[in-house]
């Protein structure tokens, strides 16, 4: 990896994360492991020579380690060391600069990118507890206290489980589309307390560009 041989911490840190995709591929992996098929899906920008590049370099900057699944899949998949794991903050913060911007792309959000941007646009109202499915892709987001708690992986007793895929999210959360007409359009099935969803989708404004 080239260097700016400056010793400011932001050079420093630049170093290591400011590659083109680096911090792309940290997002990727905030929510919890992967494999590699699962993060091509998720940039499929990216080649995957580029790919497996910055996976060596996170490597071995201490940022991402692999470890193997055991049975009964075995799979080698990718994750955040503790030290990859404190960029969170730092992607949220970019995440808020940047949703200034306008928005030029008309790419689709990955699921992870998705879950970013709530946590990234949350602004606290009523509680909600709900289960996110996007297939194979699943969620447990909360809000108690005005505090947002976003995790993979199944709920326990979430008052409202809602399957639809990431672009149906999208349009609910930032795009102001009315929950019913999702229902009713096929694109988004819940189970359980309807309003409780709707809480959720309100609690995300998009932001307003400069």
């Amino acid at each position: 990896m080239r260097s700016y041989e400056d010793p400011c911490g932001v050079a420093r840190a630049l170093d290591l994360v400011g590659e083109r995709w680096t911090l792309l591929v940290v997002r990727e992996l905030l929510f919890g492991a992967k494999r590699f098929t699962d993060l091509v899906r998720g940039l499929p920008g990216m080649s995957q020579n580029v790919l497996s590049q910055r996976l060596r370099d996170l490597d071995k900057a201490g940022i991402v380690r692999t470890r193997r699944l055991g049975p009964p899949v075995s799979a080698r998949v990718y994750e955040l060391t503790e030290r990859g794991a404190a960029l969170e903050p730092v992607l949220i913060e970019l995440g808020r600069w940047g949703s200034r911007t306008p928005l030029t792309s008309g790419a689709e959000l990955s699921v992870d990118a998705l879950m970013l941007a709530l946590k990234t646009t949350f602004v606290p109202g009523p509680d909600f507890d709900c289960e996110l499915r996007f297939g194979a892709d699943v969620f447990h987001v909360r809000s108690a206290d005005g505090r947002l708690s976003l995790a993979r992986g199944p709920a326990d007793g979430a008052r409202v489980v809602a399957e639809m895929d990431a672009k149906t999210l999208r349009g609910l959360v930032f795009g102001a589309r009315p929950v019913a007409a999702a229902v009713a359009g096929g694109e988004l099935r819940l189970t359980g307390e309807t309003a409780v969803f709707e809480r959720f989708s309100r609690c995300f404004p998009r932001p307003q560009p400069l």
